[in-house]
């Protein structure tokens, strides 16, 4: 399989939701078929900014039934781990600056069923990932430095997330899947996919772009650019 036959798949990013709306913005999702919810849940530690927590999962859980994406921007996740209720059908990704011991990380997620992605800030070297390629089942390339939303993309990530895919092609990995995150437009998107992402954690940039509304039309839009 080649990465850009994978399905490309949109993964909402809840931090740019409005709580007040939150149980229509879900409905239209599942309306729409947004394949993932994208949980950002941030320490104030590993990046400068508190993000959503354990309460806001478990909420979350009981509102639907879409299967969520859970990025961990927390330092040493590996003691966290069991606080945030992680579910077969998640996607976890830990960062590979949050540990020392990044693959002891991943051991300890297997048991929980999950998907086991790394993230990777703008800045990392990708030779990071080659030592751990047994261990995942996603890369989590991250278009800006993490910790807020609305930021612009690091230039640089554009050509590293092609050389992401270089590497995965290389080792025989096709297998393993590309997300994408930060400053994902339509036209960022659309230059993403055609290197191999399949997905795409779609925030202000894209679907969460004015009042909710339009989200429907937004995401109609990105899913035109990802096919």
């Amino acid at each position: 399989m080649e990465l850009t036959d994978k399905k490309g798949q949109i993964s909402a990013s809840m931090m740019c939701s409005d709580l007040v709306n939150l149980k229509e913005t879900i409905t239209i999702f599942e309306h729409k078929g947004v394949e993932r919810l994208h949980i950002d849940v941030m320490d104030g530690i590993f990046v400068p900014n508190f993000g959503l927590g354990v309460d806001y999962i478990r909420g979350l859980r009981s509102l639907t039934s879409i299967p969520l994406d859970l990025h961990l921007m927390i330092k040493e996740p590996e003691y966290k781990l069991r606080w945030i209720g992680i579910e077969p059908t998640d996607i976890v990704s830990i960062h590979y600056e949050s540990s020392f011991q990044v693959q002891r990380v991943l051991d300890w997620l297997a048991p929980y069923g999950c998907q086991r992605f790394l993230a990777i800030n703008p800045a990392t070297p990708i030779n990071a990932l080659e030592e751990v390629l047994d261990y995942i089942d996603g890369i989590n390339v991250l278009m800006v430095n993490p910790g807020f939303a609305g930021q612009k993309i690091v230039p640089s990530t554009m050509k590293k997330a092609a050389k992401v895919a270089d590497l995965l092609r290389r080792e025989g990995r096709q297998d393993i899947t590309m997300e994408v995150d930060g400053n994902i437009t339509p036209e960022n998107a659309r230059r993403l996919r055609a290197v191999g992402a399949s997905i795409f954690v779609a925030g202000t940039s894209s679907i969460f772009r004015g009042d909710i509304s339009g989200y429907a039309d937004n995401i109609d839009t990105l899913r035109a650019a990802i096919e």
